[in-house]
């Protein structure tokens, strides 16, 4: 993990924001009450074993005052943007410390309230005036007690250099550090919610989708059925008006007009077959009591069972329940590949899978047999299935060739039923 230090920040994460990590609540008790908590306890402390007389307290009891006055001023009553200011940060540092380095110049003890600077100092923008100020915290609340800085600068320079500039570059390493990370964690928060709500976004463009879908399928599936009629019960209706029409002009040759007869009875068979058949086409029955697996096989074994052609179906990945019109797409799909099969390909075996993955469903067909060169067509069969799956925003790629069988291939988006909810 890379962190990346932006100098001209502060070292105190901002917490105006709409972060929510689990930090926040710490930082902001830290920020407006830490303070109050280190000068009580220093003055606490300092009455119980400071051993100071009433004169003492006396000019030190309103140097505490003016403390309390000027934390509660800059730190817990300023309003949260007039508080973030660089210039305000500033004078509240300012205002901390010295009083801070006088009251340790009363007592040592007040250096507890002293460490208040250091947070203040974090707060300071760019990072290399909280720097400054770390330094100049450093300097104080280890020198006071010395005879103060300049005295001890005079005499032991070196040792006093070293210590501020490792206390520095310790505490503020540290928070340019932490700073940085936790910016880091605030942004791939709001990238994780930016993704999440494209993700619901998506979820609801596919729902739309769906609905859409339906609706222009109902339309599609009138015009199939008004193709179907007219290329089949209209003309089957037409047939046994003629054989019907024939037999009765035919009323002095019995065995002719029997001929006619019989002829229309065979045709009224099949056109009421033709009609139970486009009724049944209307519902995918199979998915009323199963799942898509479950009636994808039952679909394959009894189109083997009619055709004589061996069907074999596998399903690849986690079978989950989808959508229906994508459940109701793939069925269909597979039924009018199955159905070309029967009709054109004099195929020797046929191979079907339904494959599971993370975001989509595939549905692949293929077969052996006599194979043809893809193109535009008339009909209701490729165009028609293609129409099907592209209405659900799928896609559906046909390889084949002649002698070399067909590959048909239809990706669907795995939209689950019911919808998942997010946590």
């Amino acid at each position: 993990m890379s962190l990346k230090v932006d100098w001209n920040r502060s070292m105190w994460p901002p917490l105006s924001g709409t972060a929510t990590g689990a930090w926040q609540p710490c930082l902001k008790w830290v920020e407006q009450y830490l303070s109050f908590l280190l000068l009580a306890l220093a003055t606490v402390l300092s009455a119980a074993i400071g051993g100071h007389d009433l004169g003492w307290w006396a000019s030190t009891a309103p140097l505490v005052g003016v403390a309390v006055l000027w934390l509660l001023t800059t730190v817990t009553l300023a309003p949260p943007r007039l508080r973030e200011h660089p210039a305000a940060t500033l004078l509240t540092f300012g205002g901390a410390l010295a009083v801070a380095s006088e009251l340790q110049t009363r007592d040592p003890t007040f250096l507890i309230f002293t460490i208040f600077a250091f947070l203040a100092a974090l707060r300071l923008r760019p990072m290399w005036l909280a720097l400054i100020g770390l330094a100049a915290t450093s300097l104080l609340i280890n020198t006071v007690g010395n005879g103060g800085p300049v005295q001890a600068l005079r005499e032991r320079p070196g040792i006093w250099i070293t210590l501020v500039l490792v206390q520095t570059t310790a505490i503020g390493g540290g928070a340019a550090i932490a700073a940085a990370v936790a910016r880091q964690s605030e942004d791939r928060r709001r990238m994780l919610d930016d993704l999440a709500a494209a993700h619901a976004e998506n979820e609801g463009l596919q729902r739309q989708l769906l609905s859409q879908a339906r609706e222009a399928g109902t339309l599609d599936e009138r015009q199939r059925l008004a193709q179907e009629i007219h290329d089949t019960l209209a003309q089957g209706f037409t047939g046994i008006i003629t054989q019907l029409e024939a037999a009765a002009q035919a009323t002095d040759e019995p065995a002719e007009r029997q001929r006619h007869l019989d002829s229309a009875i065979a045709l009224a068979r099949e056109n009421l077959t033709a009609a139970r058949r486009s009724v049944h086409a209307l519902h995918p029955e199979p998915l009323d009591t199963a799942t898509l697996p479950e009636a994808l096989t039952d679909v394959a074994a009894r189109w083997s069972a009619r055709t004589g052609v061996p069907a074999a179906f596998t399903a690849t990945g986690d079978p989950r329940p989808l959508h229906p019109e994508i459940e109701s797409t793939v069925l269909r799909v597979t039924q009018e590949a199955l159905s070309n099969v029967d009709k054109h390909a004099a195929a020797g075996r046929v191979g079907i899978t339904l494959s599971y993955m993370d975001d989509e469903a595939t549905l692949d067909v293929r077969d052996d047999g006599a194979g043809f060169t893809p193109g535009p067509g008339p009909g209701f069969g490729l165009p028609g299935m293609r129409r099907r799956v592209e209405r659900l925003a799928g896609t559906l790629h046909v390889e084949s060739e002649p002698g070399g069988g067909t590959a048909i291939s239809a990706v669907l988006p795995a939209v689950q039923y019911p919808p998942e909810v997010s946590a």
